[in-house]
């Protein structure tokens, strides 16, 4: 699963050495004779709780060679965002923890400095909630992405991207506005700034508030 990571950005950020990515099998601190690391809840109900014990065991071993902040994939979590994606980004360890079946044992809390969640939906784990969130953190890392390119994008200072052309000039009657190749880098400046302003209010306002 986790081979898109050896492609695009972050596969040359690790190509080059800006960041290492390391996959922990949890089934390999498993104390069971199969490697399970499930097991049924106590109390009855459907579905199985991962254990405490090999979550506890994966984390300790880690622990051994770095200090990073532990943080678990699952439905509690506030909302990922691009504040989160920045504020991770400073930390020179990170440890995630990505659950399965119906959840962790309430025990494994006592290990986990922080829970994250994509939204309120359902996935059948925590890895494909852990590829989009890893890559918006490793793209932020400095000499990964050209600095500028970071400046342009959307949600940088809490607004959506401008509208954007390239060619051919006119598609179908749909022209490209005229203040783009006017070559006037004051106006273009000023229209994109109007635009991103626009689009942010239409689509996602609610960043507005938080400016």
């Amino acid at each position: 699963m986790f081979e898109v990571f050896s492609h695009s950005i972050v596969g040359k950020a690790r190509a080059n050495n800006y960041v290492d990515i390391e996959v922990i099998n949890i089934r390999d601190f498993s104390n069971n004779k199969h490697n399970r690391v499930d097991d049924y809840p106590f109390g009855g109900g459907a579905g199985m709780l991962m254990s405490v014990e090999p979550i506890y065991n994966s984390i300790n071993y880690v622990k051994r060679n770095l200090d990073g902040k532990v943080i678990y994939l699952g439905p509690r979590g506030s909302t990922f965002n691009q504040n989160k994606a920045r504020e991770l980004s400073d930390n020179n360890h990170l440890i995630f923890l990505c659950g399965h079946y119906e959840g962790i044992d309430e025990r494994s809390y006592k290990f986990i400095d922080e829970e994250i969640s994509l939204g309120d939906f359902i996935l059948t784990g925590g890895e494909m909630a852990a590829i989009p969130i890893i890559d918006s953190i490793v793209r932020l890392l400095s000499g990964v992405i050209n600095q500028e390119s970071l400046d342009n994008e959307s949600f940088n200072n809490n607004l959506m991207d401008f509208p954007q052309y390239t060619r051919p000039r006119e598609f179908m009657g749909m022209s490209v506005p005229n203040v783009l190749l006017s070559g006037n880098h004051k106006e273009i400046d000023k229209w994109r700034r109007e635009e991103s302003l626009k689009i942010t209010q239409k689509y996602k306002g609610y960043l507005l508030k938080d400016r």
